[in-house]
């Protein structure tokens, strides 16, 4: 048996090193390093001479951005067909052809245009493999972001979401700080002329999805999946392994009772995205979140970091020392998000962030300024400065906007409507982010430091949808979180300050009440610990 069961959790027996549960977890953080690693990956490729020559572009060409950002359209494309695939056939199916398609996006990239001599273009098509090597990447990434924080959240219960969504986020953050770490080791070892110095950081991905393929053996098909197909014994077993053989046919009961209080009606994407639809207003919640998060312009700083950080006047080795500094930072100031996300909320950090992000930019712009158009400006204090402004920034987004919008939609959906909303979550992060990235270069090229401006007013508009618009979603149960859009149709009003007399405006209150019942298997978290 090349994948033996785990001895469920009371067992009187040796128990195995690390539970089933943190099993998951691991699963799940390792999935979303995956797609943190490719975002690190492309920003030193971007630069190599070898990589520009091979794609027969120039640094400067619009070509450079549409490799980077068609690997977003291929995401939107996969989580539908990743989503569709989970329901019909499970979770765990879906997700290992999602990591087997991105295995074959990977070697595509990684051959594009190989030779010995290092820049061979095979004849133009080396830059159509890089391209069809970016929109499969893409399938099986978007397909991954939709399908496991299905599978994570039917497997796992924790009251603090939050905490638990931001600490595997920061595993997004390793992944790019890995990638980052690698592009820039093999440049500074073999140059920006050599072939290896950008095919060795994109064939290291494969380590990803050949780890969790190897791993997706030991862990279980969810229970909840299982009982929708009337696969009850499959569900029963699944239940032992992850929470003991006395814990499992109470809760085979309650999950038994859940299926069979559920509404019949299905819940279609048209009911969610055409105005009247029982879950549009959710959906437009949903939506504009990934698209501010998007403008909050952390899409282009994660891709294009050293150069932005040349707009601050360094050179381009100092550069990409100082983003790998900035990445580093970023990795364990996340560990201030998951303090604070059940603490402060969602949307007093996602409008206070927007705020703290549009001051940043607007100093930038400054700096930048002070950079290239002023001859006498002292260019160590504008360098120190500016650094110290994009950390802070950085900090911020990964603090305020990273976690928030992936976490909001767990919290708003019923359960049939979950499937969609992952992959309507999934597919706006993807067209919003091949947007940023798209138009960044051509906006380096062009406006220069005031691209600065641009993200400074943006991050005002985000910070102004969400404070008007976003209701606050946390430390409330399911059917909470749901009286917010009843009261929105009683009232007439999205406005969150007129909905039900501004009680979404805030967390809840002990005094009020309120608070402490965020235990329905309805509002699972996106990916939950035990920890």
């Amino acid at each position: 048996m090349p994948f033996p069961p785990s001895q469920p959790e009371d067992s009187h027996d040796i128990r195995p090193i690390i539970s089933k549960k943190h099993e998951i977890v691991l699963f799940s953080s390792t999935a979303i390093a995956l797609y943190g690693y490719d975002q690190g990956m492309m920003s030193l490729v971007n630069t190599n001479r070898s990589y520009l020559r091979t794609m027969q572009i120039a640094e400067t060409s619009p070509m450079v951005g549409i490799i980077v950002s068609i690997y977003y359209l291929g995401c939107t494309v996969g989580a539908v067909v990743a989503s569709f695939w989970a329901d019909k056939k499970g979770r765990k199916p879906s997700i290992f052809a999602c990591l087997a398609t991105c295995m074959v996006g990977n070697i595509l990239m990684f051959v594009a245009g190989l030779s010995t001599n290092g820049s061979d273009t095979w004849g133009g098509a080396a830059l159509a493999f890089m391209l069809a090597g970016r929109v499969i990447l893409g399938l099986g990434v978007g397909g991954i972001d939709a399908v496991i924080p299905i599978y994570s959240s039917e497997l796992s219960k924790d009251e603090a979401r939050g905490r638990a969504l931001a600490q595997e986020f920061q595993m997004n953050i390793f992944g790019l700080l890995m990638a980052f770490a690698i592009n820039l080791g093999v440049t500074i070892a073999l140059g920006k002329d050599n072939q290896w110095a950008w095919r060795i950081p994109i064939v290291v991905m494969q380590i990803f999805p050949i780890l969790l393929i190897s791993i997706m053996g030991r862990l279980p098909e969810t229970p909840r999946w299982l009982i929708r197909k009337e696969r009850k014994r499959d569900a029963r077993k699944a239940l032992v392994a992850l929470h003991g053989e006395s814990k499992a046919e109470d809760m085979l009961d309650e999950l038994h009772r859940a299926q069979e209080e559920e509404s019949d009606e299905k819940i279609r994407y048209m009911d969610m995205l055409v105005p009247g639809g029982s879950q549009f207003h959710p959906s437009m919640v949903t939506v504009m979140g990934q698209i501010n998060q998007a403008l909050t312009g952390y899409g282009a700083v994660s891709v294009y970091g050293p150069q932005i950080f040349e707009l601050l006047g360094f050179g381009v080795r100092e550069a990409e020392y100082v983003t790998l500094g900035n990445y580093i930072s970023y990795f364990f100031m996340m560990t201030v998000a998951w303090m604070s996300i059940d603490v402060l909320g969602r949307r007093k950090l996602m409008v206070w962030g927007s705020l703290g992000l549009a001051s940043c930019f607007a100093l930038l712009t400054v700096f930048g300024g002070l950079s290239l158009d002023v001859r006498r400006a002292p260019v160590l204090v504008v360098e120190i400065l500016g650094s110290v402004t994009l950390f802070v920034a950085t900090a911020i987004f990964g603090i305020c906007w990273l976690a928030t919008v992936w976490l909001i939609p767990t919290e708003i959906y019923p359960s049939g409507a979950r499937a969609q909303g992952s992959a309507i979550s999934v597919i706006i992060w993807g067209l919003a982010n091949f947007t940023i990235t798209l138009l960044t270069p051509i906006g380096f090229n062009n406006l220069k430091y005031w691209l600065f401006l641009v993200f400074a007013v943006t991050n005002t508009f985000a910070g102004w949808w969400t404070w008007r618009y976003s209701p606050e979603t946390g430390g409330r149960s399911f059917e909470e979180n749901q009286e917010f859009f009843l009261s929105a149709q009683d009232d007439k009003s999205w406005v969150v300050k007129k909905v039900d007399a501004g009680k979404f405006l805030r967390m809840p209150r002990e005094e009020d009440g309120e608070g402490g019942k965020a235990t329905s298997d309805e509002n699972a978290p996106l990916l939950a610990s035990n920890s």
